[in-house]
């Protein structure tokens, strides 16, 4: 879409449907209730029950994701740390308003009246491996094409410094993103084994051999 278009478009989600508060991500708001609008059979559910103004936790990591993409580390930040399991089990008051696993991803997340912030259908949904990828490729920056890996983090400015191990056959790639400016972004360079590559791209290989990757954000440097 258009890029002004879109970034209005995320910033009204954001400020709409993220309620950092109660931890939750929701659909839609409001949910659909007594109105003769008939949106199909997600009006079966209560008000505030999964897609009915709930959080529903596929379409909530394509929004991390979009943050993302758009270079709003941030708030891309804030979205994949709400939807974290864990982040609904940091308080022994919790447990009773969550109920679920605190170690696998809900599909859903209530804001019904009595139930806000309750889990449903854990063990289920695809979410999961999106939300994995959604950190590595576009937090991260690290995807996979052809014979290279391509880094092009979007970091939130206070974080300074990441490690990540990243396996390709038998070869390891000991990656360090270091952000010493705390920006967001750009890359400025990328050495490998102490050599300076060009470019963002780290060439890969399948034998047994462990490689070590420095990666600098700030003024690019040509």
């Amino acid at each position: 879409g258009d890029p002004e278009r879109a970034r209005e478009a995320l910033g009204e989600a954001y400020r709409e449907l993220v309620l950092e508060e109660e931890k939750l991500v929701l659909l839609l708001k409001p949910p659909f209730d007594s109105g003769s609008a008939d949106p199909g059979y997600i009006k079966g559910y209560p008000p505030g029950v999964r897609e009915n103004g709930g959080q529903y936790t596929h379409a909530a990591v394509w929004l991390a994701a979009a943050l993302g993409r758009a270079g709003e580390a941030e708030k891309a930040e804030k979205v994949l740390r709400i939807l974290n399991p864990v982040e609904h089990m940091r308080e022994e008051r919790d447990l009773g308003r969550y109920m679920v696993e605190p170690y696998v991803i809900a599909a859903d997340v209530y804001r019904l009246p009595g139930h806000v912030g309750r889990g449903g259908w854990t063990w289920y949904t695809g979410a999961a491996g999106w939300l994995y990828r959604v950190w590595l490729e576009e937090i991260l920056g690290l995807t996979v094409r052809g014979t290279s890996l391509s880094v092009d983090p979007v970091l939130p400015p206070e974080w300074e410094r990441v490690s990540v191990r990243f396996r390709r056959e038998q070869a390891v790639y000991e990656i360090t993103i270091e952000n010493p400016d705390h920006v967001s972004r750009p890359v400025a360079w990328i050495e490998m084994d102490g050599r300076r590559l060009e470019g963002c791209a780290i060439p890969l290989e399948g034998g047994r051999i462990k490689h070590r990757v420095r990666v600098r954000l700030g003024t690019r440097e040509d």
